[in-house]
Order: structure tokens, then C-alpha cells, then sequence
């Protein structure tokens, strides 16, 4: 058995570990939409409120749970991981960068993160496990 055999067994399952990568993604976007929107699983800090219809952080978590539902089933998931990705710069920019400058410090780490992983998704696609592929096919 060589060494480059296990190595390559395992990279053969990129493609669908792409699909895990923004499956998981997704799912963990949905509940920060459902917070802002329907106070659910819990509400937003400080008084676990819902954010008011129209605001800034209402739009934006139209935004995490449409877009969170679309990537979840793989679905428009270039133009969505996008959009998504750009929110999550402007969230980052906008309420993250001005309490300072190391995200481990200013609590902004999750949206950095977020933010790349879906502009990764906007250029890599969503992976064989998803709608889009299947249209594709079709």
C-alpha cells in the first residue's frame, strides 16, 4: 500500500465533503435569521426581542433564513452565497470593526468567517448533494 493511496481515497470525497461544508453552513445561519425574525430558538440580546420589520437587522435576517433555506437544499447557491457573503462583510464593517480591530476581540470572528466560507461557496458551487446539481443534470 503506498502513501499516496490513502491520500487519494480521501480527496476523492472533496466534492461531496464541498456539499457537507455548505449544507452545515446553511444550517447554522437559519437559527440567526429565525432569532431576528420570530425570537426563536431565543430572541435578541440584550431583552430577547424580534428586530423591528424593515430595519437594517430584520432585512438582514430575511436574508440569513431565505438565503439559509436556498443553500441549505443547494439551491441558487452562487448568486445567494454571494449576496450572503457580502452581508456578512457589511455586518462585520458596520457593527463589528468600530468596537475595534482583532475580530477575536470585537466579537467578530463568526461573521469573518462566515463571510469567506460563502465566498468560497459563491465560486466553488454547491457540491454534488444539492438542487442545483440536480437541475443540472436534467
Amino acid at each position: 500500500m503506498t502513501a499516496s493511496n490513502p491520500v487519494s481515497r480521501w480527496s476523492a470525497w472533496a466534492p461531496q465533503l464541498l456539499s457537507v461544508l455548505r449544507i452545515v453552513a446553511a444550517f447554522m445561519l437559519i437559527p440567526g435569521g429565525t432569532m431576528k425574525l420570530f425570537a426563536f430558538p431565543a430572541g435578541m440580546p440584550p431583552d430577547g426581542s424580534t428586530a423591528p420589520m424593515m430595519s437594517q437587522i430584520w432585512i438582514g435576517g430575511v436574508l440569513e433564513l431565505v438565503g439559509g433555506a436556498l443553500l441549505l437544499v443547494g439551491l441558487f447557491t452562487r448568486p445567494v452565497a454571494f449576496i450572503l457573503s457580502g452581508m456578512l462583510a457589511v455586518a462585520y464593517f458596520q457593527f463589528h470593526a468600530p468596537q475595534g480591530f482583532w475580530p477575536s476581540m470585537n466579537g467578530g470572528v463568526p461573521a469573518v468567517l462566515y463571510c469567506f466560507v460563502l465566498l468560497y461557496l459563491s465560486a466553488a458551487g454547491p457540491g454534488p448533494w444539492s438542487l442545483d446539481a440536480l437541475r443540472k443534470r436534467q
